[in-house]
C-alpha cells in the first residue's frame, strides 16, 4: 500500500512540477507549486516524518505560496506572451536531456540497493529537527535569519513612500 501511495504522489508531484513551467499564465503556476508542495507533504508522511511534513505545508503551501500569490497580484502579472523558438534551443536540449536521462539511469544503477522503510525514518520529529537546527546547522540557520532580517528591511525601505 505504501509503494502504491508513493508512486501516486510522486506522479503527481512531478506532473505539478512540469506543469510549473509549462504554465504561462502566473496564477495557474502558482496553483501547480501548491500541488508541488501538498504532494511533497504526503511523501514526508509516508516516511514518517510528520513534524516535516506539517511544516511543509504550514511554511511553504501556506505562507509561502500566499506571498508569491501577493506579489504577482500585486504586479498585476498578465499571461505571458509566446515567442519565436530558439533553434539553437532544440537542437541541444534534446540531446542534453537525453544525456541527463542516461546519466541519471547509469547513477541509480551503480547505487547499492538499500531498500526505503516507509515510516522508519527516525529524524523528522520536532525534537530531531530542533535538536538539529540548533546545534550541527547553527550557523547556516543564523545566517538564514539575518538574510530574512535584511530582506524585510529592504522591503520595508522600497515601500515607504516619501513625505
Amino acid at each position: 500500500m505504501d509503494v502504491i501511495l508513493f508512486l501516486i504522489f510522486a506522479t503527481i508531484a512531478v506532473v505539478a512540477a512540469v506543469n510549473v513551467v509549462v504554465q504561462s499564465h502566473p496564477i495557474s503556476s502558482a496553483i501547480s507549486l501548491i500541488g508541488v508542495m501538498g504532494s511533497l507533504a504526503v511523501l514526508y508522511l509516508l516516511l514518517g516524518a510528520e513534524f516535516i511534513a506539517a511544516a511543509q505545508v504550514i511554511v511553504y503551501a501556506g505562507a509561502v505560496m500566499v506571498l508569491f500569490l501577493f506579489v504577482i497580484m500585486l504586479l498585476n502579472a498578465g499571461t505571458e506572451t509566446r515567442q519565436s523558438k530558439s533553434e539553437t534551443a532544440h537542437l541541444l536540449g534534446v540531446p542534453a536531456l537525453l544525456v541527463f536521462a542516461l546519466l541519471l539511469a547509469y547513477f541509480i544503477r551503480s547505487q547499492p540497493d538499500s531498500g526505503v522503510h516507509f515510516g522508519g525514518f527516525t529524524g523528522g520529529s520536532a525534537q530531531a529537527v530542533g535538536r538539529a537546527l540548533f546545534t550541527t546547522y547553527l550557523l547556516p540557520f543564523e545566517v538564514t535569519s539575518v538574510l530574512i532580517l535584511i530582506a524585510i528591511v529592504g522591503a520595508i525601505v522600497l515601500a515607504r513612500k516619501e513625505i
